[in-house]
């Protein structure tokens, strides 16, 4: 404030206010008062944008911590259940392998029985052959000593032993074949020459000679044959052991092996036809599905567009094709009509294009009316009186000088907004 002492009167000087100076001192301060508060709301506004940003840290560090646990806890699992598969894995490869042992055991011991039942029934079919046929040497040779013993001819007395003897020997030659790998049909025939020679010899004494009688003849007979024909068919089935040949149950086994091979291989001959039959009739309707859809497509495009249609038969002819594909139909209409899209014509275009216009010039036009945003951040002015004077008049006409606080200031509402906007670009300028 500025005092001018410009008279005296009494004779002291009387001050005198300068209303410039006084309304410059007043505009100073108003202006003080208006950047302190400007700077202010700016301490505020960066208070605000440092919690804000602090809060979008912390929330971004949360965020962060959850997914490094949510991905510890997802890792951790994943760990767990490969550890429970290969324990499971491990636990199923060991059972299974525990299986083919005890499988291999079961069937090596199986196997073991199978070859220590298979050689005692072999032990007890030889010993037993060869006891029936000492058995019956021991009852044929007595009935023959006593046909063949003469005092007058002692030397008689060893045709029992040529006679039974001649068949023992051969049995050990049909053996020494079997073993050898060479025929046995010689040696067989001769083990039965022999049986028959002695057994009718010994029949014959039965009959001719008293003192040995009827019974001792047949028992003798049947002996000289029975103890030969038990030894011969002991060394008939090792002699098919050795060669190899299927016995008449293993022969039955392989046909009925052979026949259920045979039923599968026909049945499964049988299940082709009938696929390759399916698969035909399905190919034969999809053709003929597709030959009646080309039809329709054909019949349709060549009623609706035929002047498409006689430029994409007329390439289709050009090219060779059966039918007027969806390509040639597509380089046909892109000829015809000049547009790329089968279907688009050039009217449908351009009404496309004015109808995307007139959208763009309506989202673009200002509202008018009470929807209308311009000057709602501040509140509306108290509407004058239109009888009211004009309070120009009062100085000459020329308008009042205008100075702080004249205008209403921004509604609350519009400061917040402003302050966030700021915030929110002083925010983005940092991360940058």
């Amino acid at each position: 404030m500025t005092v001018t002492p410009i008279e005296k009167a009494n004779g002291r000087a009387e001050p005198r206010f300068d209303p410039r100076a006084l309304a410059e001192a007043e505009a100073i301060r108003k202006q003080a008062d208006a950047d302190a508060e400007a700077k202010r709301i700016e301490a505020e506004a960066k208070a605000d944008a440092e919690r804000i940003r602090a809060a979008e840290e912390a929330e971004k560090q949360r965020i962060a911590n959850e997914r490094a646990r949510m991905k510890l806890e997802k890792e951790q699992a994943d760990h767990a259940a490969y550890l429970a598969k290969k324990a499971a894995d491990e636990a199923k490869a060991n059972a299974e392998k525990e299986k083919a042992e005890q499988a291999e055991a079961d069937q090596a011991a199986e196997e073991a029985a199978q070859a220590e039942e298979q050689k005692r029934t072999e032990n007890l079919w030889k010993w037993g052959a060869r006891a029936i046929y000492l058995v019956g040497l021991i009852i044929a040779a007595p009935v023959q000593f006593l046909a063949f013993w003469d005092p007058q001819r002692p030397f008689l007395v060893a045709a029992p032993a040529l006679l039974e003897g001649l068949a023992l020997v051969l049995a050990a030659g049909a053996a020494w074949a079997v073993a050898h790998r060479r025929d046995v049909l010689p040696y067989r025939i001769g083990i039965m020459l022999g049986a028959l020679i002695a057994a009718g010899i010994n029949l014959w004494h039965g009959l001719a000679d008293e003192a040995i009688g009827l019974n001792a003849g047949l028992i003798g007979a049947i002996a000289s044959l029975g103890g030969p024909i038990v030894l011969m068919t002991y060394e008939h089935g090792i002699a098919q052991q050795a060669d190899g040949i299927p016995s008449a149950r293993e022969r039955r086994a392989a046909k009925r092996a052979k026949k259920e091979a045979d039923d599968a291989r026909e049945k499964a001959r049988a299940e082709k036809k009938a696929a390759e039959a399916t698969a035909a009739a399905e190919k034969a309707a999809a053709e003929k599905r597709a030959q009646e859809e080309q039809s329709r497509r054909d019949t349709d495009r060549k009623q609706h567009h035929p002047e498409v249609w006689d430029v994409a038969d007329a390439m289709r002819s050009a090219r060779g094709s059966q039918y007027v594909t969806e390509q040639i139909w597509g380089e046909a209409w892109r000829r015809v009509t000049g547009c790329k899209d089968v279907g688009i014509t050039p009217d449908i275009e351009a009404r496309t294009r004015a109808a995307q216009a007139a959208m763009e010039m309506g989202g673009s036009a200002p509202i008018k009316g009470s929807f209308s945003l311009v000057d709602s951040h501040r509140p509306a002015r108290a509407k004058k009186d239109p009888d009211a004077p004009d309070g120009r008049r009062n100085n000459g006409g020329t308008p009042p000088r205008r100075r702080p606080g004249d205008a209403p200031p921004p509604s609350p509402i519009a400061r917040t907004q402003a302050r966030l906007e700021r915030t929110a670009e002083q925010t983005s300028k940092e991360s940058k």
